[in-house]
């Protein structure tokens, strides 16, 4: 069975836009009501989630891209993605018209500095989870080469994106290391001598 474009709209509008929690809830929904419709099976549901989360940008929205280009195809796909981002798009522009307003006074000034401070506290207390191991093992050198690195990426104001694209032609440049042991590609582990 196949729904039509309006059923498929309606039924992403509604289990994408209420839920909290990210794309993982959503997708959940969605597999829920297309499985008892008979649109889409378990299988074809673990395909579709798989490639979204490969995808760069929002996993649900590529998911969406998935379901509606196998159900409907193109116009599937517009609407599929109209559904799951224009209703949040309101809301975000309303919130953010309403924020803009609060912005006066005194007590959502203080809170809005509370939540940043919050949210910048946990951003380096990750950061220092990964470099603790490194700097407790005697590699402290290693540890501040990549704090250094961290912020000359901030300064520079490179968004993780470019970030990631940048390590892609570094990694592609390098030159491949051979074990001198074993005499393949990519295996840089030594053997010991006896």
């Amino acid at each position: 069975m196949t729904p039509s474009v309006r059923q498929l709209a309606w039924i992403v509008a509604r289990d994408v836009n209420r839920t909290v929690g990210g794309g993982m809830a959503s997708m959940e929904l969605l597999r829920r009501s297309f499985e008892a419709r008979r649109w889409v099976d378990a299988q074809t549901h673990g395909l579709f989630v798989a490639v979204s989360r490969l995808t760069p940008g929002t996993n649900i929205l590529a998911y969406c891209a998935a379901v509606g280009w196998r159900l409907r195809g193109w116009r599937g796909t517009l609407a599929a993605l109209a559904a799951a981002s224009v209703p949040a798009s309101l809301v975000i522009s309303g919130l953010a018209a309403t924020l803009v307003r609060l912005d006066r006074y005194p007590a959502v000034r203080v809170a809005l500095s509370a939540g940043m401070f919050i949210a910048a506290a946990l951003v380096l207390s990750s950061a220092w989870n990964l470099l603790k191991p490194y700097a407790r093992a005697g590699r402290a050198r290693f540890a501040l080469m990549i704090s250094a690195a961290a912020g000359v990426l901030y300064a520079l104001d490179l968004t993780p994106v470019r970030i990631l694209l940048i390590c892609a032609v570094v990694g592609a440049l390098m030159p491949e290391r051979r074990s001198v042991a074993t005499g393949r590609r990519g295996d840089t582990r030594e053997t010991a001598r006896t």
